[in-house]
This record gives structure tokens, sequence and C-alpha cells, in this order.
């Protein structure tokens, strides 16, 4: 008689629970497209920053060779959050306290992951996380491994496809645990107001649940001033405590060092600590070498300044040769554009601009789950111009062309 096969390894089963990420999605959707030959690849799908690094960070790091010897501190150096703390100050005129209240993470995308694993209590009926639709993938992945149930803020279109938290009914409110904001947002750039904030708290401290500020593209804007953040509101709104509030920036968009891996989270003090204490045991803690970077990096705001400057010369270029021919304006902040496509087939439109104008957008219904009877990034596509003016000037005359010649 032959043994029995081995039993299959244990396995988390919620992992079966996550849908494959938006660009997983396009690749299958396009995966049987040949792309015009005759016209080199231009790709505005990806959200990657292609300016240069600065280069006091890449200096910085030549210089802190020595700390690869030790082993860095999940809580970072002082000078590291002192250099935070100090960034917060000139932004947003806040005095955080560097030691309780401000703590370095390895990227915002593994820290929004991570602070739902901190939060949620999964053994609560209906344990719930709220988040806005479209949205960040890392949200839902992070909500559903922590084993609580997701509820979507469909986008207003009205708003600037800003979240419509009216969407979300008492009951969901009163089990919700985290909810997760993005301002400015991804895909519309829409920028939170005052009196939204003010909202939130409201719920917040009515229901308990804490909040997540996704603040990532912060300083990439388009108006003279500079968008409003989820600290800076709560001190407005008379909340200096900053309770049941987190705000997470990175270096990434800001700086243009998407490789460095390279933030912080800061707020509530109480929350901060139990985050910390989860970090120790992830493994968490920032390579010295990053943090010297980093130091240098929140130091500076002339290189921001110029990163500034570069995004708001390609959107005054690109922007109005697209209003052309798609409902299409310029956003709040941010570096995508958010495009209404004719007809409404966003994944059509999509493959057809690929297969004949070798140009690669992210369908935006891949963005978005169907909820409160729709997909709400339905019929649009997100434009990411994070290449040099002319690679998205010409990615532009393309998205004319095909769009001029479809029936």
């Amino acid at each position: 008689m032959s043994p029995s096969p081995p039993a299959s390894p244990p396995a988390n089963p919620r992992l079966d629970l996550l849908q494959p990420y938006p660009f997983e999605r396009l690749r299958a959707l396009t995966a049987g497209i040949t792309p015009n030959p005759a016209l080199p690849p231009i790709s505005l799908g990806i959200g990657e920053p292609r300016h240069a690094a600065p280069a006091l960070v890449e200096d910085a790091i030549r210089g802190a060779m020595a700390g690869l010897s030790s082993y860095p501190a999940t809580a970072g150096s002082p000078a590291l959050r002192e250099a935070i703390a100090g960034w917060i100050a000139r932004r947003y005129g806040l005095a955080l306290d560097p030691a309780t209240q401000v703590l370095p993470v390895n990227g915002s995308r593994e820290a929004l992951f991570a602070i739902a694993q901190t939060v949620v209590d999964a053994g609560r009926p209906g344990a719930t996380v709220v988040c806005p639709n479209p949205f960040y993938q890392i949200y839902e992945g992070a909500a559903l491994l922590a084993g609580a149930q997701l509820a979507f803020a469909n986008a207003d279109p009205a708003r600037n496809f800003a979240a419509d938290w009216a969407r979300i009914d008492a009951a969901t409110w009163a089990r919700t645990q985290l909810l997760y904001v993005c301002s400015p947002g991804n895909p519309s750039g829409a920028v939170m107001p005052l009196d939204e904030w003010r909202t939130l708290f409201e719920l917040s401290d009515r229901h308990g649940f804490v909040i997540a500020s996704d603040e990532c593209y912060s300083e990439i804007y388009f108006r003279d001033e500079p968008p409003l953040g989820g600290l800076e509101a709560a001190a407005r709104l008379g909340r200096g405590d900053f309770r049941n509030l987190i705000s997470f920036t990175s270096l990434s968009k800001r700086s243009n060092v998407p490789g460095l891996r390279s933030g912080f989270v800061a707020g509530d003090a109480a929350l901060l600590q139990r985050f910390l204490r989860y970090r120790t045991y992830h493994g968490s803690a920032m390579s010295p070498l990053v943090q010297a970077a980093s130091i240098a990096a929140w130091g500076d705001e002339a290189h921001v300044i110029e990163n500034r400057t570069r995004y708001r010369e390609k959107f005054a270029a690109v922007t109005p040769l697209l209003a052309g021919v798609l409902d299409v304006a310029l956003p709040d902040a941010g570096f995508y554009l958010w495009a209404a496509v004719p007809g409404g087939d966003d994944v059509g439109f999509a493959q057809g601009l690929l297969a004949q104008y070798n140009l690669a957008v992210l369908p935006g219904s891949l963005l978005a789950r169907a909820a409160h009877g729709g997909n709400p990034g339905a019929g649009r596509i997100r434009l990411a111009l994070v290449a040099d003016e002319a690679e998205c000037l010409e990615a532009a005359r393309r998205i004319v062309s095909y769009t001029e010649s479809r029936p």
C-alpha cells in the first residue's frame, strides 16, 4: 500500500481573500495585445517618481557607511525624529514631541498595512475598516489580513471625486475600527477641506475608531496654498492631542526617492506607543544609511520646490492638450490626471491605446470595487505624469490622436 501524500502545509486562509494588484490585472487584460512596434513604449500607468534623486541624499548615504556595523533601533535615531518634527513644524506650524509623537517607517506603504494589524480587533463582531473608493489597494489587503470587513465610501464626481462619507450608514460606522483617508487623494488629487475633517473627527469621537491619514502626495500641489494635513486640521479644531489620529507621510514623492523606502507616522502618542511595540516584533527598523539620507531630505526644501515646479510645468503643458478630447482638469495636488474616456469603457480604451500607440495607462475600474450599485472608477483612466515633460507631451499627443481616430 503506497503511503498517503503529505498534507498541505498550513496557510493563512485570509490570503485567499486578496485580489490581484491592479497592475497584475492589467497585465492579464493586455496579455494578448501586441503594441505598435513603430512607436517607442511609454507608460503612464505606474505612479513611480522618475525625477532624479537629490544629490544631498546620495551624499548622506555615502557618509553614513559606518552605520552598517550597528543594529538600528526601531524607533529611529533621536536625530531623525527631531528632523521629522522640525519639518512638521515648518510645514504645518505644529510642535510635536519627537520622542512620543513621531515614528520613522520604511515608506508609507508598509506602515499603512501594519497599522491595521495593530488597531483591528477581529474578535469584535462585524469588525470593519472604511476606506475611499477608488483607493490605494494596500488599505484593502491590510483590512482583510487583519480579519476585518471592508466598507467603501464611493467617490463623488460632483466633488472632484472626493470620497462621499455619507455613503456609510450609521450601523457601519458603529462597527468601524479603522478609517483610511487619502488627501491629496489617489487617483483624483482631491484635498479634504476642514469641514470634512470636522465631520470625520466627530464620527471618530462617537464610535472610537482610528483615522489613518495617507498624505504621501502632500508636497506636489498646484494651488498657491499647500494642502491641509490631518494633524493641521486637528490642531485647528482644538484637538492638539491628535486623539485617534495618525498621519502617514513619505519621502518617495516629495524627494523622488521611492527606492529609499522612507517616511514617518505622527500623531496620537498612545497609538504610536502600541504601533512601535508591533513594529519592534515585526522587524521594521530603518537602516542607518536610510536614516542619514532621510535627515538630509527632511531638512532641505530647495529640492522639493524645484520638484514641484517641474510637475506644475508638466501639468500646465499636458492638461489643456488632453482636455480637448477627454473630460479632465488640473487636480488640487498629486501627480495623476483622472480622466473620463469617451464611451465609458476604460478597459477597452486602455487596450486600444496600448495596441495602436504603445502607450500604457491604468483603467480606473481596476482601482475601485463595485459598491453602492456601481464601480466609481469605471469610465476613467489614471495617467501618472512622472516622466519628463517631453515624454508626457508625446504621450498626450498619442492620446489625442487615438481618441480622435475612434469611431
